[in-house]
C-alpha cells in the first residue's frame, strides 16, 4: 500500500467493510452523516491523491486512486464482504475498482458518475482553471460553489479550507480525469452489486450516464432521486442511508 496513504477507520473492525470515496475538492468530512449511521459496521474514509493532509503530492489519477483503494482493501477488507460508495469522481474511481478488482467487492453505490467523455472541453481546462484560481480565495466565490454541492451550510467552513489549500496543477489534473473518464471498451462480467444514483436535476450527462453503466455491468441498477442536484449524500443523508443499507444488506432498490 502506498506510504502516503491517509484514510480514517470507525465502526466495527469485525464487521463488514464499508469504503467511503470523496468527491473532487472536498475530503472524507462529506461522510460524516453516514458515518454515524453505520457505526456498526467496519468504515474506511480514505482521502484521495491531492487531498487534505496529500496536497502536496504532484499526481492525481482514476487508475491510481483505484490501485491504492483496492491495496487498503486487501489489507484491512481480508475475509470480509465489502462494499464501496463513492460521490462524483470518488464514483469514477468505485468503477475503475470494480474493473480492477471484480471479485474482490460485493456492492457499491455509485453516486453521480460521468462516463461519458467531454473531449472538446478538454483543452479548455487549465486556462480556465489558471485564469480563475484566484477567485477560490474569495469566500463569497466559494459560497457559491459549496452551493452547488449542498455544502454552504454546515459544511462550509470545511469545504473553504479545503478549496483554499488545493493546488491548481491537482484541480487540473482532476478535472481532466473527470471529463475524459469513459467505461471499459469490454463489457463486464463483474459480480458485483451495483446500484447507480442520480439527482433528477443534474445534467444531462450524467443521466445518460447511469443508462450507459447500467447497460455496461450484468448485476446493475438505477435509481434517479426527485428534486435533486449533485450532492444527495449530503443534502439528504437519511434518505441516502436508507438506500444504501437497503442496497448492501439486501441487493433491493429502495423505493421513494
Amino acid at each position: 500500500m502506498n506510504e502516503v496513504m491517509d484514510f480514517e477507520e470507525y465502526g466495527n473492525e469485525n464487521a463488514p467493510l464499508l469504503l467511503f470515496l470523496h468527491g473532487g475538492g472536498v475530503g472524507g468530512w462529506m461522510w460524516d452523516k453516514q458515518i454515524d449511521d453505520f457505526s456498526h459496521y467496519h468504515c474506511i474514509v480514505p482521502t484521495l491523491q491531492g487531498h487534505g493532509v496529500r496536497r502536496n503530492e504532484e499526481e492525481f489519477s482514476i487508475r491510481g486512486n483505484a490501485e491504492e483503494m483496492i491495496d487498503l482493501i486487501k489489507e484491512k477488507g481480508a475475509g470480509k464482504d465489502v462494499h464501496i460508495i463513492g460521490f462524483s469522481i470518488g464514483a469514477q474511481i468505485c468503477l475503475e475498482m470494480i474493473d480492477l478488482a471484480p471479485t474482490l467487492i460485493t456492492s457499491a453505490v455509485i453516486n453521480s458518475a460521468t462516463v461519458i467523455p467531454m473531449k472538446f472541453v478538454q483543452p479548455l481546462i487549465a486556462p480556465t482553471i489558471l485564469l480563475t484560481f484566484p477567485l477560490v480565495k474569495s469566500r463569497s466565490f466559494a459560497k457559491v460553489q459549496a452551493k452547488q454541492l449542498y455544502m454552504d451550510g454546515e459544511y462550509f467552513e470545511k469545504y473553504y479550507e479545503d478549496s483554499v489549500k488545493l493546488k491548481p496543477s491537482t484541480l487540473i489534473q482532476m478535472l481532466k480525469e473527470n471529463m475524459s473518464y469513459a467505461l471499459p471498451e469490454n463489457r463486464s462480467n463483474s459480480t458485483v452489486r451495483i446500484l447507480v444514483t442520480v439527482g433528477e436535476r443534474e445534467t444531462r450527462i450524467l443521466k445518460k450516464s447511469v443508462k450507459q453503466i447500467v447497460e455496461h455491468y450484468v448485476n446493475c441498477k438505477e435509481l434517479f432521486i426527485p428534486n435533486m442536484g449533485h450532492g444527495f449524500p449530503v443534502a439528504q443523508p437519511q434518505l441516502f442511508n436508507e438506500v444504501v443499507e437497503k442496497w448492501i444488506t439486501k441487493g433491493n432498490v429502495h423505493k421513494l
